[in-house]
């Protein structure tokens, strides 16, 4: 077996088992009481809080590194990621743009989508955030920095755990079933695995273009982190609370990479 397909493989594995997390996190909803709207702001600024760090330290930064050891200038590696960037929040707004789907408070979005189901709204919703996460921790492998996608992948499976909980309780708002919610919210995380895929194989069949790839990911996060999830946590009267939930997330996965690395 060759190095490329045992990062892809690694990233499949550590995508899984982060997404996986997110059952970890629906399966509370069979022994606690719904959170208030106040707790449900908190843990979904808390999750993006780490979306937000792992950007940063877990793909940006190791971009810029890969860039400027590939080409040998810091500024061109710097636009590379950039460009990266950029692309990833593109394709992000594209399939937004062409998909339909509804968020938990802010309803509706994307073209009309009055024939379809409304739990189906949610899983589309969901699946759009799930799958930039599992391609950052494939991504997260890349070049072989096996440590990296590991923080990647524990980080991203901490942050899944509360996030898994709100998905669940969100959708027994909508007068779903405990089990049902459960079922649901579970195999939202399955994307995880398939964007972890991808991810891996796009850096292990074109490693010259890693730091393109990494920022890649990065901006897709960055994209779901300030389209998605942030309004979602203001639109209530807790914003300062979801502010500073976010700010903990972030040193919280900061100190992961600081310590795991």
């Amino acid at each position: 077996m060759t190095p490329d397909i045992n990062i892809v493989w690694l990233g499949a594995l550590a995508s899984l088992l982060a997404g996986l997390a997110t059952g970890i996190g629906a399966a509370a909803v069979f022994f606690i009481k719904p959170p208030s709207d106040r707790m449900q702001d908190s843990m979904l600024a808390g999750a993006a809080g780490v979306m937000l760090a792992a950007s940063f330290f877990s793909l940006l930064l190791p971009g810029l590194e890969h860039g400027e050891a590939l080409l040998g200038s810091t500024w061109a590696a710097a636009l590379l990621v950039i460009f990266g960037i950029l692309s990833g929040a593109g394709v992000l707004y594209y399939i937004h743009q062409k998909l339909p789907h509804e968020h938990f408070n802010l309803g509706p979005e994307g073209p009309d989508a009055s024939h379809i189901r409304r739990i189906w709204l949610f899983i589309i919703a969901i699946t759009l955030h799930n799958f930039p996460e599992g391609m950052a921790v494939g991504v997260g492998f890349a070049g072989g920095d096996v440590r990296n996608g590991y923080v990647l992948a524990t980080g991203i499976g901490i942050q899944n755990i509360p996030e898994g909980l709100a998905v669940a309780l969100s959708l027994m708002a909508i007068q779903y079933s405990r089990a049902r919610a459960f079922t649901i919210a579970l195999l939202t995380g399955l994307a995880e695995p398939i964007g972890g895929v991808f991810g891996a194989t796009m850096v292990s069949l074109a490693e010259p273009v890693m730091p393109w790839t990494l920022g890649f990911a990065a901006g897709a996060m960055l994209f779901i982190i300030s389209n998605e999830i942030i309004p979602e946590t203001h639109r209530n009267s807790y914003k300062t609370l979801a502010t500073f939930s976010l700010l903990v997330g972030f040193v919280v996965m900061m100190f992961l990479d600081a310590t795991l690395s």
